[in-house]
């Protein structure tokens, strides 16, 4: 069985109620079963956890899902706090060695030292924001993605634990024009979005 450990990110604060991520959660707890051939790990943010109890979970997972809110650009407080005290906790202890440099030739191989090779993660992340604030030339975003944009440092951050990336997948407009349909549709399409990345995934395993 594939082993998968789920991060929900969401937070109440302010206008944000972080429920489309409790939403996206559930949905995970719906497919990754035992009769899909999974198990599965959660672990909300907004809950005590032990730092040690949650780097057991890293490195016991094949592949590490995380959903976050995106709030003024980046990650919310008690996420970043998570994985600050997360993983500080994990360093030699299955999550990091070192920053992979070596004394004699401190210039180069910064980013190496991670012990998480051949695990995957996946991320979602919630915004106000539309796609087109992305896409269209002269929009705020400057035609920059969310993963090569606002998310780049957060996926190297998990390439200096040695994971690889799945898909991304990000859904928009949901303040402002969060609308049952919208809702709706977007559920439909994570599910979709699991069923292709992790069927690819038995693919590549299998080969």
């Amino acid at each position: 069985m594939k082993k998968i450990f789920v991060i929900n990110g969401g937070q109440h604060f302010a206008h944000s109620g972080g429920k489309f991520n409790h939403t996206l959660t559930g949905l995970d707890q719906s497919y990754f079963t035992e009769e899909n051939g999974f198990e599965l790990q959660v672990t909300d943010i907004n809950l005590p956890y032990d730092p040690d109890e949650e780097v057991k979970k890293f490195v016991w997972a094949d592949v590490v899902v995380y959903h976050t809110p995106v709030w003024w650009f980046s990650m919310p407080y008690k996420l970043k706090e998570y994985i600050d005290v997360v993983f500080t906790a994990g360093h030699r202890k299955g999550l990091y060695r070192s920053d992979g440099r070596k004394n004699e030739t401190p210039e180069i191989n910064y980013g190496t030292g991670g012990t998480m090779q051949g695990r995957k993660y996946m991320l979602t992340t919630t915004w106000n924001a539309p796609d087109t604030a992305f896409t269209l030339p002269g929009e705020f975003f400057l035609e920059h993605s969310v993963d090569q944009g606002v998310m780049f440092g957060f996926h190297r951050m998990n390439a200096f634990l040695g994971m690889q990336p799945l898909e991304s997948m990000h859904f928009h407009d949901l303040e402002k024009n969060a609308t049952p349909e919208r809702i709706d549709a977007y559920k439909n399409q994570y599910l979709a979005h699991l069923e292709a990345q992790f069927t690819d995934l038995e693919i590549a395993l299998s080969a």
